[in-house]
């Protein structure tokens, strides 16, 4: 029963009795909520302050999944999606909803995809304001009609301050996220890292779209042109996905997650966006920078007394966060959904140094990086970490696809044949030498190489425009407007032959071994995508 003109709602269909009953407040509301009772603090800027205590990052090994009918045989069961037993997730599912009966309570409606066909209603109950606040952010808004007949399909039932006990409860340790897809549930306990939150359903919908609707879920961002025309952003965490996605020329569709449809389309999962602000600068973020005010939520940042950020400052962590609804960007597609997807960009930022700044791949090439997924970890970001590392995560978006990552990648280069889409390779990373020698591409740079892309200034393959690259097979344009031509050529930045072949056959090797695990179900066309191997 929801009454929307009191607000309440019962919670009693869950098993959480008794609880005082906080429902679809606004965001203004759960701010002034969370300041008064010390759970955060208003920044200079007017967005919120929070710290989400012993995690401040997803934790992929408490990632679960319920093994049961549905999942058995369509989940890849690896080290990334782990099983869990249903009675397991029975027992624990009564503890953490005895844990919040009877206390105050946060519980939004609210759904995801923005395309009205594929939409998936969501209930998120929470124990803190400020958790609730983030599900108004990251998911759509339904209208105060649409509440009035809302059923929700899927239950996110976070629960932070409740620590699983490992032995008795079947978990790695106290923390936890649990998904049950025969009943519609994402349990997390033991964390408060918001992320957790969104990336529950973004697994969820990894799984849904593909097995039931034949529509391909991606871990991307995506903006729209004057034209029409789509771009579609791919790269993981620190590689300038949401950065380079946000233009003031082209509309964003959304920063994250999306769904490519049968009928070519292009869809938004979220009503926000969830951006790291490590190093965020004003001159170079100039939007996402205007995103934070009030109604927007930092995480584990570090402030003065006067509530001034340091955006430089990492002593909490490196995963600075900022969620905000998707409204604080200025320049919006809406609703959030694009069509005629033209190009795509895999974005990597290459500390070895080694890989162009932009290349063009072939449906093949495209299809090995995509289930690659790389970037590297450069000294410093991780313990234990002194110099760069490859780090693969396929599709990229691995702890959040449940089924086999050929399954999406054999999905993405029949969508790229069918639409004859370009898809392009971009190094944001370095240039001159790896990482400690050279210096991180400027992105002035690498907006200029995209915009060449999107303007059409980079055509198809030709050998007097292109270079074949010796090692990883990729297409390197000879010249592009608004880039030193020097540039686009990584060898010739380093001004040392050997070292630098010799550290590209290192990352070259590094990309084969990684692939090893997937070759069995790759086609042959896939791995021929790869790039060449020798023990230099």
């Amino acid at each position: 029963m929801v009454d929307t003109s009191t607000k309440s709602i019962s919670l009693n269909s869950l098993g959480i009795k008794n609880a005082t009953v906080r429902y679809q407040l606004t965001s203004e509301e759960l701010h002034n909520l969370t300041v008064a009772k010390g759970q955060g603090v208003v920044s200079s800027l007017g967005a919120i302050a929070v710290n989400t205590g012993e995690f401040t990052g997803r934790s992929p090994k408490d990632r679960f999944i319920v093994k049961d009918d549905v999942t058995k045989d369509e989940v890849w069961w690896s080290d990334i999606n782990i099983p869990f037993e249903s009675e397991k997730f029975d027992a624990l599912y009564d503890k953490v909803v005895h844990y919040l009966s009877e206390k105050e309570i946060f519980v939004r409606d609210s759904y995801a995809c923005a395309d009205e066909n594929y939409k998936l209603n969501i209930r998120v109950v929470n124990e803190f304001p400020w958790s609730n606040m983030f599900a108004y952010n990251m998911f759509l808004r339904p209208t105060e009609k649409e509440l009035t007949t809302f059923s929700p399909e899927w239950t996110v039932i976070n629960a932070p301050g409740f620590m699983a006990d490992p032995e008795v409860d079947g978990t790695r340790q106290h923390n936890f996220a649990i998904l049950n897809f025969s009943k519609k549930i994402a349990l997390i306990g033991g964390t408060g890292y918001t992320g957790e939150i969104k990336k529950g359903i973004f697994s969820a919908l990894n799984f849904i779209l593909p097995v039931y609707k034949n529509t391909l879920p991606m871990h991307c961002s995506a903006n729209v042109g004057k034209d029409g025309d789509t771009a579609i952003f791919f790269g993981l965490s620190g590689t300038g996905k949401t950065t380079l996605s946000t233009d003031p020329e082209r509309s964003l569709i959304g920063d994250d997650e999306h769904g490519w449809t049968a009928e070519n389309t292009v869809f938004n999962f979220e009503g926000g966006c969830y951006a790291k602000v490590i190093n965020l600068s004003k001159d170079q973020e100039p939007e996402i920078f205007a995103a934070i005010k009030k109604g927007a939520i930092l995480e584990n940042v570090v402030m003065d007394a006067n509530g001034a950020i340091d955006f430089a400052d990492t002593s909490i962590t490196q995963n600075t966060r900022v969620s905000y609804p998707i409204h604080h960007i200025d320049n919006i597609q809406t609703p959030s959904i694009g069509k005629n997807p033209k190009n795509i960009f895999f974005l990597t930022a290459d500390a070895f140094g080694v890989l162009p700044p932009i290349s063009k791949l072939t449906p093949n090439q495209a299809a090995y990086h995509f289930i690659s997924g790389y970037t590297a970890k450069v000294a410093g970001t991780e313990a234990g970490v002194t110099e760069p590392t490859p780090s693969f995560s396929a599709c990229f978006g691995a702890p959040f696809m449940p089924l086999h990552p050929t399954r999406y990648a054999e999905m993405l280069s029949k969508k790229m044949k069918d639409a004859g889409v370009n898809v392009w390779l971009i190094n944001t990373g370095w240039s001159g030498g790896q990482y400690g020698v050279g210096r991180r591409m400027p992105l002035k740079y690498t907006r200029a190489m995209i915009n060449a892309v999107l303007n059409g200034d980079l055509g198809s393959y030709r050998y007097e425009d292109y270079h074949i690259h010796s090692v990883f097979g990729v297409a390197q344009p000879r010249s592009c407007p608004g880039v030193p031509t020097e540039l686009l050529s990584p060898r010739s930045t380093w001004n040392d032959d050997e070292a630098y072949y010799k550290t590209a056959f290192k990352l070259s090797n590094a990309f084969r071994n990684n692939f090893m695990q997937f070759e069995e179900a790759a086609s042959e066309d896939i791995r021929r995508g790869g790039p060449q191997r020798y023990a230099f």
